[in-house]
C-alpha cells in the first residue's frame, strides 16, 4: 500500500449559496467536491462565482505535497475581518488542475447551502 492519498475531484451537483457576515458572497452551479482519504470532503467554488470584493489576499501560504502551494484570503465585511478563512491553489500540481481558480473555506467560516 502506497503513501499517496487517494484524491478524487468531481462536480458538486446543484446550486450552492455561500453566505458570510449577513451577506451572500457567492452563488454557483459549478462547484467541485474534493475527496481526500482521511479528510472531510471540501467544496471548491469558482472564483468567478464569488464576490471577490469581500476578500483580501493574506500573506499566509502553505504547501501540500499532493495539491501544491495554497494562498489564503481574509473575509472582510462592514464591521469585521475574519482572518485566513479561504484558500486557493493558484497553480496546483498537474493532477489537481481542476481546482485552479477555485476557493475553499475553513469549516464554520461561511455558510454553504445546497439550494437546488
Amino acid at each position: 500500500m502506497g503513501t499517496e492519498p487517494e484524491i478524487v475531484i468531481e462536480p458538486a451537483p446543484g446550486n450552492w449559496s455561500i453566505r458570510a457576515q449577513g451577506a451572500v458572497i457567492g452563488d454557483t452551479s459549478r462547484a467541485l467536491l474534493l475527496r481526500e482519504n482521511g479528510y472531510e470532503p471540501v467544496l471548491y467554488v469558482p472564483r468567478d462565482d464569488l464576490q471577490m470584493v469581500f476578500f483580501d489576499a493574506s500573506d499566509k501560504t502553505t504547501h501540500c505535497p499532493h495539491k501544491g502551494d495554497a494562498t489564503y484570503y481574509h473575509l472582510v465585511g462592514k464591521n469585521r475581518r475574519d482572518e485566513n478563512v479561504a484558500w486557493s491553489y493558484e497553480a496546483p500540481i498537474d493532477a489537481m488542475t481542476k481546482i485552479a481558480g477555485h476557493l475553499a473555506f475553513h469549516k464554520g467560516a461561511v455558510t454553504i447551502d445546497l439550494v437546488s
